[in-house]
């Protein structure tokens, strides 16, 4: 990803996450910055838009699974939560 990174958060996503599975919006963008993140792009659901899968951790070490989609320039979090089992060990496996 190029820098600066500048994220997009509007009404229509502001919190969610944090609603759901109490991940805030700083750390949803903190795994951004993790140097060992992987990124792969959400085949299934890239159909409207592009859509890609991060995996990272956040400044507490916390492992995040997130979706996001680049608008304009900027970063959109769809979701973000804990990984389960199966995606930490993508995670570990080449970090």
């Amino acid at each position: 990803m190029r820098k600066p990174i500048v994220f997009q958060w509007d009404k229509g996503n502001v919190d969610k996450n944090f609603k759901k599975h109490k991940v805030s919006d700083r750390e949803g963008e903190e795994v951004f910055f993790d140097k060992n993140k992987k990124i792969s792009q959400d085949r299934p659901h890239s159909d409207k838009e592009n859509r890609y899968i991060l995996l990272g951790k956040t400044k507490k070490r916390r492992l995040i699974f997130t979706i996001f989609t680049i608008r304009k320039r900027k970063i959109r979090v769809i979701s973000s939560r804990d990984v389960n089992r199966r995606e930490r060990k993508l995670y570990e496996k080449t970090a």
